[in-house]
């Protein structure tokens, strides 16, 4: 019962942290589309991003190639990841 429990928390929080950033790269994107040049537009829309990869696995039948997987954030993302937080919780 126990690590069904854990099971569905980390399956939420991954849902909630893929979900919240699709919504702050949309709330990223309308900004920069709509708000004027401004110091505010600047300070929401500046982002960090970190990249891993490529991994590559030979195994002499199969090859296969896994990457790069970059993650960029700013504050928007940060705000589209709270606001699907606070509604899954609302629902949950």
């Amino acid at each position: 019962m126990l690590v069904d429990t854990r099971r569905r928390g980390i399956i939420r929080l991954i849902w909630t942290l893929v979900l919240g950033l699709f919504l702050g790269g949309l709330l990223t994107k309308l900004s920069e589309m709509f708000l004027p040049d401004s110091a505010a537009r600047e300070f929401l829309t500046t982002s960090v991003a970190a990249d891993i990869g490529p991994f590559y696995i030979d195994l002499v039948a199969v090859a296969l190639t896994i990457g790069p997987l970059t993650v960029t954030l700013n504050v928007l993302s940060l705000v589209g990841v709270g606001i699907v937080a606070l509604i899954a919780r609302s629902w949950i």
